[in-house]
């Protein structure tokens, strides 16, 4: 049982979204799992998301807890009902006001920056859902209701507590935000020592074949010039796609079919009359 089941299970208020929306499909997906690496390649790419995660992260003392606050504001955010997120939203910020500094930029050019820094926050943001949504396009064989406009648009709420509140809502958006970025984006030894880190970090040995492969998969996923960047090949996405989505549905066959936290939402949503019969009959 994870954690913050507690924060998805309380109140009897509606949240940010309903299962039948963009999000809560690709984020209760097998996939967030090639997305979640996707996205830590791709902020790596900056130098300013990446300095924040070097010097403020505990990702080599604590992986696993490192990881384990990203994906509590993740689940929170998607599941919970709007009080639990307006609450996780305020231990996020309170740790971003803590991480502040100097970076290298990519024309060598040394600025200051803060994680609450718009210009930042929303490239992390940026690079987070377009890891996600291309991860579910291309692992999972799930229909995204509205498809990936409706995804953007819907998931843009997410960061509005953080202080982003002009996140990209449509596709066509989200890739020329993406473009615009594409200058700032560069690759030094700090860089690659995270991305070493990434590709290899310190899990069970028992979890590492099955890892790999799904760092491959987020590889073969991303386009060629952040492959190039990234220096670490060139996987096929036509070899990775079908191999990735048959290991995706084993591990859910292996892990079971209940989701504690999905059964918590719902359980919420019924108690907020959103919801009956496991139905979506309200969206006031």
């Amino acid at each position: 049982m994870p954690p913050w089941l507690g924060a998805v299970a309380s109140s009897d208020e509606p949240g940010l979204y309903l299962p039948d929306e963009a999000p809560w499909i690709v984020h209760a997906d097998m996939a967030t799992l090639v997305g979640g690496i996707r996205a830590l390649l791709m902020q790596a790419l900056h130098p300013g998301s990446l300095t924040g995660v070097r010097s403020h992260s505990r990702y080599k003392n604590d992986p696993l807890g490192r990881l384990s606050g990203t994906i509590r504001w993740l689940t929170v955010t998607t599941f919970a009902s709007t009080e639990s997120v307006t609450t996780e939203a305020d231990r996020v910020n309170k740790m971003h006001a803590h991480v502040k500094g100097k970076y290298k930029t990519s024309t060598d050019k040394t600025v200051d920056y803060t994680a609450a820094d718009p210009h930042l926050l929303r490239w992390v943001h940026i690079a987070f859902m377009e890891s996600f949504l291309r991860s579910h396009q291309h692992y999972s064989t799930r229909p995204i209701p509205g498809g990936s406009d409706a995804y953007i648009r819907l998931w843009a709420k997410s960061v509005i507590p953080l202080g982003l509140e002009d996140a990209p809502t449509s596709e066509a958006e989200m890739l020329a935000d993406i473009e615009h970025y594409r200058s700032e984006l560069a690759v030094t030894d700090e860089t690659r020592d995270v991305i070493r880190w990434i590709k290899d970090p310190p899990l069970p040995a028992t979890s590492l074949p099955a890892y790999t492969f799904l760092f491959k998969a987020a590889l073969a996923s991303m386009p060629r010039a952040y492959q190039e960047m990234i220096g670490l090949g060139h996987p096929s996405l036509k070899l990775y796609r079908p191999i990735t989505v048959n290991l995706l549905k084993f591990i859910r066959l292996a892990i079971g079919p209940e989701s504690p936290i999905e059964e918590a939402a719902i359980a919420r949503l019924h108690r907020a009359g959103m919801m009956k019969d496991n139905v979506v009959v309200s969206r006031e």
